[in-house]
């Protein structure tokens, strides 16, 4: 299973004064499992590229394909592809507004024709995966902290089972602690039940220690789709699109220009660690 894009291109008001190009011209395609991470400077077309994944948006030139079928053609189902390859917007907690936490959570599977119970059940897993405690269900969503918040607008997504999750800026507006929670909440997902991610950021240390592929986006296009070491060991035509490397990326490539013998295409702590323990003996 997988998403497929071919030639894809996206103009925004097309045949007005104020037409722009957000899409061109892209090829590329995500496998279910994957933990994939796009990132760019805003108005990259991050956005518009991720609204394509599920036909939220249609594209103006192109073809976009889920499992090999085009999800444009008249008998597509485009509400099962919406269960399957779910999306969760930036300040997805803004979208919350049932009476209570399991009733918000249990909207999108009694939308899919489910039964109470079954949709309560469902509810009560996703909510169990994400970290909710049962203590909270019957709360109002509106008195939960803001970390909790998105944890309930994960769930509600989770709720419908999805194969991939789209996340577009998860950890915006969280203090670290909170960032860290929920990062770790997404790894735990696609590590022990397989979902595939599809992670939007601007965070360049976030992307580093939980991505395996980055797609970097620059003007519409994807100028790199590759892994976070290969990504990042272009940073300084990175910074020319007004995006970095992890900034202990910048600190290893200093201490090799101060003699430590260091590998200077590090991204996270761990690999600094070892790397600069090897360099004195240790």
């Amino acid at each position: 299973m997988s998403i497929k894009l071919e030639n894809v291109s996206y103009v925004y008001e097309k045949g007005t004064s104020t037409e722009y190009a957000a899409l061109k011209n892209v090829d590329l395609e995500i496998e279910k499992g994957e933990f994939v991470a796009i990132i760019g400077h805003t108005g990259s077309g991050k956005s518009t590229l991720i609204q394509h994944f599920n036909g939220l948006e249609k594209c103006t030139e192109g073809t976009v394909y889920f499992d090999g079928k085009d999800i444009s053609e008249k008998d597509f189902d485009l509400k099962q592809l919406r269960r399957r390859v779910g999306l969760v917007f930036q300040y997805p907690e803004h979208q919350l507004f049932e009476e209570t936490v399991i009733s918000d959570v249990c909207f999108g599977p009694s939308n899919q024709g489910l039964k109470k119970e079954e949709c309560i059940k469902k509810a009560k897993a996703a909510l169990e995966l994400v970290g909710v405690s049962e203590e909270l269900y019957e709360k109002s969503p509106f008195e939960l902290s803001g970390g909790q918040k998105r944890r309930v607008a994960i769930a509600g997504v989770l709720a419908m089972e999805p194969d991939i999750i789209i996340l577009d800026e998860p950890t915006a507006g969280l203090d670290p602690k909170g960032r860290d929670k929920i990062l770790k909440c997404i790894k735990d997902l696609h590590d022990k039940k397989g979902i595939g991610v599809i992670l939007v950021s601007h965070s360049m240390e976030d992307v580093a220690n939980y991505a395996e592929r980055i797609i970097v986006m620059n003007k519409g296009k994807v100028m790199y789709d590759d892994s976070p070491h290969k990504v990042f060991s272009h940073y300084k035509e990175l910074e020319k699109m007004g995006l970095a490397a992890p900034q202990i990326t910048y600190i290893m490539h200093i201490l090799k220009e101060k003699g430590f013998n260091v590998d200077e295409d590090i991204i996270n702590l761990e690999e600094a660690k070892e790397s600069i323990l090897k360099s004195i003996g240790r």
